[in-house]
């Protein structure tokens, strides 16, 4: 079986942390090498950001990264890469005729991905599988302002792949129900498989161990990892953090740590300068001393500071999946989410961690104390956490994946890998 991995806007080989760079590029990423793992021939095609970077790269176990010029080849706006995508699936169809073959499956992520996706579906006739990720409509309903709403080009575009999709890919029965609830989706064309963790990285280690590699001072610690957006929701967790003791520090990896503070003409609070308006929020609550902008940090360095937190905070708007809970998870460190979207059944309240009313600071600030203050509740739950995380294993969930598409090209799948599965109905 050949696939292509369409993953227009982002590649699966950037650094993460950035504004365009998150769970959906270590889902491509890895899904790719453990399909390649089971056999299955993957190119991952990405439009080309840099002219300098090879066209070929190597993803792992026979998967590539097909970069494509389709625009100028720089980071450049979505709107901007949509008017773009005749030009990319014209590359992927020289890519096809240079090496003469053919793919059995095409598997699009993101709705950019998805537009692209069914113009090969038609040249191609073969099966369209499309994973959103995020889900317009759905960041629509909690933006803050005109400036974080999604545009219209965007709704259309999803409402249309949604119609036509062969099949789609819901992370969690939440999602699912907000693709037939928002967009019409037909349920029997909704396939749940949820998002994966590579338990061999991220796995519990010694707290103490970790905050020595770190360089980080003994006493309470809670990390946020992801971007500095508004949809995150990082103003209710600096809220929640002035209520908690002097003692306790929060450490926020991702986004841009040198970001400048806005000019006190700025307005607006759409994910432009962010950053900027969170160290002012910062200032404004005299947290200077206790929160930490660290930037992006490397996986490997990641892992380090879940061992080292006492909870992981995603006080997200929304979110599809959160992919940050499971890596935390995974780690043994508990984590308190929003109860919004895929975190509902990412996180097991009680048990992995906790849930809590979204925008509420100091629901927040109340569940962060008592977990705090109460080290055998937080090593139970951490316990539990990654006991959990390991059914979410990325062979696992990739074998889902692979069986997907041998429902739709059955003739074309050599064998499956075995293993315990996620996928749900």
């Amino acid at each position: 079986m050949r696939v292509a991995v369409l993953s227009v806007h982002t590649c699966p080989l950037a650094a993460l942390g950035g504004k365009e760079t998150g769970g959906m590029n270590v889902y491509v990423r890895e899904t790719a090498r453990e399909l390649g793992r089971m056999g299955v021939a993957v190119d991952v095609f990405t439009r080309s950001q840099n002219p300098s970077i090879p066209r070929v790269a190597e993803l792992g176990n026979g998967a590539r990264v097909i970069h494509l010029p389709a625009g100028p080849q720089a980071p450049i706006g979505r709107a901007t890469i949509h008017q773009h995508l005749g030009e990319f699936v014209e590359g992927v169809e020289k890519h096809r005729w240079d090496e003469g073959i053919d793919y059995d499956v095409v598997h699009g992520h993101y709705w950019l991905s998805g537009v692209a996706g069914l113009e090969l579906r038609e040249r191609w006739g073969v099966p369209l599988v499309q994973m959103f990720h995020t889900l317009g409509r759905l960041k629509n309903s909690v933006a803050l302002d005109a400036l974080e709403m999604e545009p219209e080009l965007r709704l259309s575009e999803e409402a249309r792949i949604v119609a036509s999709a062969d099949r789609i890919v819901a992370a969690n029965v939440v999602e699912r129900a907000h693709l037939v609830w928002y967009y019409g989706a037909a349920a029997d064309r909704i396939a749940v498989i949820p998002c994966g963790v590579d338990t061999e990285l991220f796995q519990p280690m010694s707290q103490s161990t970790a905050k020595d590699l770190l360089e980080v001072p003994p006493g309470p610690m809670l990390l946020y990892v992801g971007r500095l957006q508004p949809i995150k929701g990082l103003e209710t967790l600096l809220d929640a953090v002035a209520r908690l003791g002097d003692s306790s520090r929060l450490y926020i990896v991702g986004g841009d740590a040198d970001e400048p503070e806005p000019s006190p003409m700025a307005r607006g609070s759409s994910a432009r300068g962010h950053a900027g308006r969170l160290r002012a929020r910062v200032r404004a609550l005299g947290l200077q001393d206790r929160v930490h902008f660290l930037g992006a940090q490397p996986q490997r360095r990641l892992r380090l500071f879940y061992a080292a937190a006492d909870a992981t905070v995603m006080p997200s708007a929304y979110e599809s999946f959160g992919m940050v809970a499971l890596e935390a998870m995974a780690c043994g460190c508990p984590v308190v989410a929003s109860r919004v979207g895929g975190l509902q059944t990412t996180v097991k309240d009680g048990a992995t961690g906790y849930l809590v009313p979204e925008g509420d600071p100091v629901a927040l600030a109340e569940r962060l104390e008592g977990l705090l203050r109460d080290p055998a509740e937080r090593a139970r739950l951490g316990r539990e956490a990654s006991r959990w995380a390991d059914d979410y294993r990325w062979p696992c969930i990739t074998e889902s994946v692979c069986r997907l598409y041998s429902e739709l090209r059955p003739a074309a799948v050599s064998h499956l890998g075995r293993g315990r599965c996620q996928t749900q109905s």
